[in-house]
């Protein structure tokens, strides 16, 4: 069955194609939403929110076709929802493998997901949304900004900006390694 009859069908309440939908769905969306929280368990939730919002709104929207980026559009809001009323909580961060090439070096893969998992949590939740809609879910800087609610030149600026001081922290990383982990000089 196609996404759009499945969407019809659930959004005149069935749930079974619902469920299809979500099973999709679920895994991709849970980790994107690990990558812009930084929290397994509050990730869990604002998916979970997610897809409750779906199933309720699900019969007001009008063009199946756009049943992705409309579920995208709700997992960040979910997202930023659980930011602003979540209390301080201890981070922990996995990230997995999603159908990347295999590398020669798994050492060297660990350094460089550290890397980048660390550039990434210095990062504004706002900017490191656009950031994981873009690369992760691979979105279009347009579709990323229509997901956010937010114009396409601010979409833009927020990825350069992300991407320079992701930049700047690895480089900061690679050139003193032993001071940013705190280890005496």
């Amino acid at each position: 069955m196609d996404q759009r009859t499945l969407v019809e069908r659930a959004g005149r309440g069935d749930h079974d194609a619902f469920a299809e939908l979500v099973r999709a769905r679920v895994a991709r969306l849970d980790a994107a939403a690990r990558l812009i929280l930084r929290d397994r368990e509050l990730a869990a939730d604002a998916t979970q929110e997610a897809f409750i919002r779906a199933w309720r709104n699900l019969p007001g929207l009008r063009d199946p076709e756009r049943f992705d980026g409309w579920l995208h559009r709700l997992l960040v809001r979910s997202c930023i929802d659980a930011l602003r009323h979540r209390r301080a909580r201890p981070v922990e961060v996995e990230l997995q493998s999603t159908d990347g090439p295999a590398f020669a070096d798994p050492a060297r893969d660990v350094v460089d997901r550290e890397l980048i998992d660390d550039a990434l949590r210095r990062l504004d939740p706002t900017w490191r949304a656009v950031v994981v809609l873009h690369f992760f879910l691979g979105m279009s800087l347009p579709e990323a900004a229509a997901t956010l609610g937010i114009p396409l030149g601010t979409a833009k600026s927020r990825l350069h900006r992300s991407l320079g001081l992701m930049r700047l922290a690895i480089a900061d990383e690679v050139t003193s390694p032993s001071l940013a982990k705190g280890s005496p000089a």
